[in-house]
């Protein structure tokens, strides 16, 4: 490939950053600009005219992903000798190489978690901790390393930054900390910080520097918005005063702040680097203008210092709104507009439902498996595969076991969850005991619907609805929509995204106070509305759980961006959709609010005479095992219950007719229509003959 050829497919901003050879050289990239495609694209260019020789070019970033990713890249463009790499990938090759070399004795032993020296230091200074407090002290030593904030300075500086275990005071942290790095030593072990300061520390060796440096005569960083401060250290010692390096990232995508990361690092650059070359990347390649429009109107109203995209891709609809009014309400909206988007030919893969914390995945987990739509979790485990549930269902199953029936169960089920952490307020901080804490929080708003729509039901059927919620939702899928936090969604794109629960509290969270903790809740809003390319869906509700006090408010961040009809007045942007759920929600026999997901799907509730021909439905059902045991498929990614009984209600008898059924899209008619209408066919003429 001649070297001109490969500017040939890039913008213009794309060309600057792939000429400009010589560093140091700075682009801020915008979401969906091409950054990847620009800098693998500088690399190879450098290569094809001579100035790079490419096993002198070192390319970092953050996730092996997009390590891999470069790499591919670039051996396609003939650079494939480029070392791409993590940061802790390159520290750890250097520390097993040089090691070795400096101390005459092998490098510690790299230890995949640092959980069980965590507990050992706990347990050493008789400090009792449950599993997510040992967690997030784990986190708070991560942080304190990459931050290079030693034990014995912790306590001072974490005051400062505003830093927080639940339950745990600083002084305590500072002793476990030490008392961490002390088995830690002992052992002869070394954790993921430890790869980044032993590298830093061998650095300091003439010989070892002299030897990187010679090896590596140019740099590349990646997503640099996310590097602290030990990976800074490091990346100036590789340099060794050079200025031959390339940083790339987006200010407006600053989401790990909690974890270390520190954009000044990138906005700082130019003065650091006097006479850098700095390059804008603002053409979104991915998103609609609808989709752009928002999310500049979004990041605008804050104080981050994010490029203004530009859109490149074709108009799409309008972003939509949606006020409900509860989390039921909601997630059923949801997946309603997963339906649709189904019938209309996206593909279940190609859509995501993002929320803020995990906690928040129930209702629209529940919502999903009522609607027969398969789902993944991305980065967590499923709701009812939690640690905590899983502990907090068995404990309720063993007091029912103990104590049997008793109390009201809003208030039995409270008084059993607090002996696992359940309280009315929530912890200091972040973290696993406030993620432990919203699980918690979700099982008793679970209870607390399941009681008002069966007032006469105790803690034995709340027990059984648990086990078939968890039954229902942990069939295995081959296909299905994404559910995943904010952060865990950054670095991907859906056509589809779907953004719940963005209302005060959740968006920004509760326990994000100081300017700087509010500006970063913004940002990570801006993430979510930016992995989408061309449907976009945001969601609030009035209540956490039907009947609930209708309190909430959309989150602040949206009110620039929501259409003018809607921001007018708050209380009838909730009280409108309120009115039409509670009119829509009753049974159609006797009108009686219905209130679990199961029971609205049907539109019936469980105490009415079942309104559609049982009969016809057991020959549908035994039709559907048999279509998903030689598809080898759960039974419910071929049709859902519901679907069935709204069929044996009112049978179809054309394709265009099933159309009409609620679960029932265009691909599912091409899949099955032949088939089902033949078993509906068969059921009406052996009536007739009868």
């Amino acid at each position: 490939m001649h070297a001109d050829d490969l500017l040939n497919a890039l913008d213009p901003e794309q060309r600057a950053v792939a000429t400009a050879l010589r560093g140091p050289v700075r682009v801020l990239a915008g979401a969906g600009t091409g950054k990847t495609r620009a800098i693998t694209h500088r690399i190879a260019y450098g290569v094809a005219t001579g100035v790079y020789n490419p096993s002198s070019v070192l390319a970092v970033t953050f996730t092996t992903r997009a390590a891999g990713e470069m790499r591919t890249r670039l051996r396609t463009m003939g650079a494939g000798l480029t070392q791409a790499r993590t940061f802790h990938s390159a520290a750890l090759r250097q520390v097993r190489y040089f090691w070795p070399q400096v101390y005459s004795s092998a490098p510690p032993t790299l230890v995949d978690s640092k959980f069980g020296m965590v507990a050992q230091a706990a347990r050493s200074l008789r400090l009792a901790t449950d599993q997510a407090t040992l967690r997030d002290l784990a986190s708070e030593i991560e942080w304190a390393k990459v931050s290079n904030v030693r034990p014995d300075d912790y306590a001072r500086i974490a005051g400062a930054r505003g830093r927080e275990v639940a339950g745990v005071d600083a002084a305590t942290v500072a002793h476990v900390f030490g008392g961490y790095e002390q088995v830690k030593q002992e052992q002869g072990r070394m954790d993921m910080e430890d790869v980044l300061l032993l590298a830093a520390a061998l650095l300091e060796d003439d010989s070892v520097a002299a030897t990187v440096r010679r090896q590596y005569t140019h740099f590349v960083v990646d997503e640099f918005q996310d590097v602290s401060p030990i990976q800074a250290t490091l990346l100036d010692l590789w340099l060794g005063g050079r200025d031959e390096i390339c940083v790339v990232g987006d200010p407006a995508q600053t989401i790990y702040s909690f974890a270390g990361a520190r954009e000044t690092y990138l906005l700082d650059f130019k003065r650091r680097h006097p006479g850098c070359t700095s390059v804008e990347l603002v053409r979104n390649y991915r998103s609609t203008p609808q989709i752009v429009a928002v999310a500049n109107t979004t990041l605008g109203g804050g104080r981050t210092s994010g490029v203004r995209l530009q859109a490149q891709s074709e108009s799409g609809p309008e972003v939509t709104w949606s006020a409900q009014p509860d989390e039921v309400a909601e997630a059923d909206a949801v997946a309603r507009e997963v339906s649709r988007l189904h019938r209309e030919g996206v593909a279940l893969r190609e859509m995501a439902v993002l929320f803020r914390v995990n906690a928040q995945s129930e209702a629209l987990e529940e919502a999903l498996t009522s609607a027969g739509i398969p789902f993944t979790i991305r980065g967590a485990a499923r709701f009812f595969d939690r640690q905590e549930v899983k502990q907090a269902t068995a404990l309720l199953r063993g007091s029912l076991r103990a104590d049997g029936e008793g109390d009201t169960l809003p208030r039995r089920v409270r008084e059993i969850l607090s002996s696992l952490g359940w309280a009315d307020e929530p912890p200091a901080g972040r973290g696993q005991a406030r993620d432990r804490w919203e699980s918690l929080v979700a099982l008793v708003t679970v209870a607390d619907d399941f009681a008002a729509s069966h007032p006469e039901a105790g803690l034995a059927e709340l027990i059984d609805d648990l086990d078939r919620r968890a039954a229902e939702q942990h069939a295995p899928v081959a296909e299905g929509v994404t559910l995943a936090t904010l952060h865990t969604a950054k670095g991907l794109e859906w056509e589809a995204v779907f953004l719940a629960g963005i209302h005060e509290g959740s968006m920004p969270i509760s326990y994000a106070r100081r300017p700087a903790e509010v500006e970063e809740e913004r940002r990570l809003l801006y993430v979510g509305m930016t992995r989408a390319r061309r449907h976009l869906w945001v969601s609030w509700s009035a209540a956490r759980h039907p009947g609930g006090q209708a309190r909430r408010k959309p989150s602040r961040f949206i009110g620039a961006a929501l259409p003018e009809a809607l921001a007018a007045s708050s209380a009838a942007r909730l009280d409108k959709p309120a009115k039409s759920r509670r009119k829509a929600a009753q049974c159609r026999t006797c009108s009686v609010p219905l209130g679990t997901p199961k029971e609205r799907n049907r539109g019936y509730c469980d105490d009415c005479p079942i309104p559609y021909d049982e009969a016809l439905f057991e020959q549908l059902r035994a039709w559907r095992k048999q279509r998903a045991d030689a598809d080898s498929v759960p039974a419910f990614v071929v049709f859902s219950d519901a679907t069935l009984e709204a069929l044996a209600e009112h049978p179809p008898t054309t394709a265009r007719g099933l159309l009409q059924v609620r679960g029932i899209g265009a691909a599912k008619v091409d899949k099955y229509s032949e088939e089902l209408l033949a078993v509906l066919s068969a059921y009406a003429a052996a009536g007739a003959d009868s």
